[in-house]
């Protein structure tokens, strides 16, 4: 059963899922076509749904949901949001191959789409950037993309692939983002509400 919480003019639900009971935000958006989750990195849970949608299709799609969105939560709850923000090496070289394979694979999946060519993937240890694509053609992540939700890791990704194309922030540029991340200022919002921000 969900239970509805209106704290001043923000809806705040609770959901009991794994027998424990999970707070999340609903949010209502004319522009979604279907219902959308999403853990931050400081544990909080959004559901966006389109207009109209109603409260049981919610409650069983998030419970559908429930195992993914219980092991984000507590996988995110171990770290603190400046934990994003650290140089740390010892880190860096512990999480560096896995973040490597990520942005592989994140890269392969995308780009059977956009289709485009590219030299190198790299994982850096960096203090402030997400991502880079250079004029050769050379894509560089942070390895902390790990630690993202996987909505944002995929922006961050699908951002730094269209830079092969277009290596500016012009209209045709996100356009392209547009093609495979509709939603993508959203999550430009949530990253600079996060403090997370990328461009």
């Amino acid at each position: 059963m969900i239970y509805i919480r209106r704290v001043y003019f923000m809806e705040k639900r609770i959901i009991n899922l794994k027998n424990k009971e999970v707070a999340y935000e609903l949010r209502d958006s004319k522009r979604a076509r279907r219902a959308r989750l999403a853990v931050y990195c400081d544990s909080s849970f959004v559901v966006t749904k389109p207009r109209g949608m109603s409260d049981a299709v919610i409650e069983k799609f998030i419970i559908e949901k429930a195992d993914w969105i219980v092991s984000k939560i507590e996988y995110f709850k171990q770290f603190k949001v400046s934990e994003f923000f650290k140089n740390n090496k010892g880190d860096y070289l512990k999480r560096k191959v896995d973040a490597l394979k990520f942005a592989n694979e994140k890269v392969a999946y995308y780009n059977k789409f956009y289709n485009f060519k590219f030299n190198n993937i790299s994982v850096k240890n960096q203090r402030t950037r997400w991502g880079s694509c250079s004029s050769k053609g050379n894509l560089n992540f942070n390895y902390k993309i790990l630690l993202l939700p996987e909505n944002i890791a995929d922006y961050v990704i699908v951002h730094e692939l269209c830079h092969l194309k277009e290596l500016n922030h012009s209209y045709k540029f996100w356009n392209l983002v547009a093609q495979t991340i509709p939603n993508y200022s959203n999550i430009r919002k949530e990253l600079m509400k996060k403090g997370l921000i990328y461009g």
